[in-house]
């Protein structure tokens, strides 16, 4: 069975990826920094589709724990799918620059950029060895917009999109995928924007298709819209 490693795993459009990854077939490894949330996850998953679930919880921004991450697939005998789900917004709820925290910042950078890239390089070599070894980053559309209060954040999307795109030219034998997964009903969006939270949004459930289609059609390395990967012709 192919196996996917996917930060962030416990909840949000990280429990809905492992979800339709495990209904395809795919064993896991996930990662979340609450124990009791990510190990119910895995429980879930194992009983409804009877695939191998290894649960790290742990913070990717520790690097002894990125390890234990990328060792954790050992037993599976084999990695084929890095996702880099987990993120931080840098301030809940956003602000504007002229109050935005920078150890928010730094916080926010450190999440979604440095261990993101940490991961990879220690992932680098299961990947390098699967036959279809693939990356993906989940952007935003604030990596390349302007809106007000999502500067911080964006910035980091912005640069995880950079780095991708430059993995995607150093590493020619694997795929590398940023995608913008759209507007969604997560946890994440509501702490960024309160008062919006109750607004009818698409669920993670129903982007995770989108992802399902670059893993098997493997399309170019390069940055996605999970909308029009959802709405495009074969």
């Amino acid at each position: 069975m192919p196996v996917a490693m996917i930060t962030g795993g416990s909840k949000g459009l990280g429990r809905a990826l492992a979800g339709a990854l495990a209904g395809e077939g795919w064993d896991l490894v996930l990662d979340a920094r609450t124990a009791e949330v990510l190990e119910e996850t895995a429980r879930e998953l194992r009983g409804r589709y009877g695939t191998r679930v290894v649960a790290v919880p742990g913070d990717v921004t520790d690097a002894a724990h990125r390890a234990d991450l990328v060792a954790a697939a050992g037993p599976l005998r084999r990695l084929d799918l890095l996702v880099s789900n987990a993120s931080m917004l840098g301030a809940e709820p956003l602000v504007r620059l002229d109050a935005l925290p920078l150890d928010g910042l730094r916080r926010a950078l450190e999440t979604n950029v440095v261990a993101a890239l940490g991961l990879v390089q220690e992932a680098l070599p299961s990947l390098r060895a699967s036959e279809a070894g693939a990356v993906v980053v989940i952007s935003s559309d604030a990596a390349a917009e302007a809106y007000p209060t999502w500067g911080g954040y964006g910035a980091s999307k912005a640069a995880l999109d950079q780095l991708a795109a430059v993995l995607g030219e150093e590493e020619p034998g694997l795929r590398v995928w940023a995608v913008d997964p759209g507007d969604m009903a997560t946890d994440l969006y509501a702490a960024a924007v309160p008062e919006d939270a109750d607004a009818a949004r698409p669920t993670p459930e129903s982007v995770a298709p989108a992802f399902l289609r670059l893993v098997r059609e493997r399309p170019a390395s390069g940055r996605y819209a999970a909308p029009a990967l959802l709405e495009g012709p074969a």
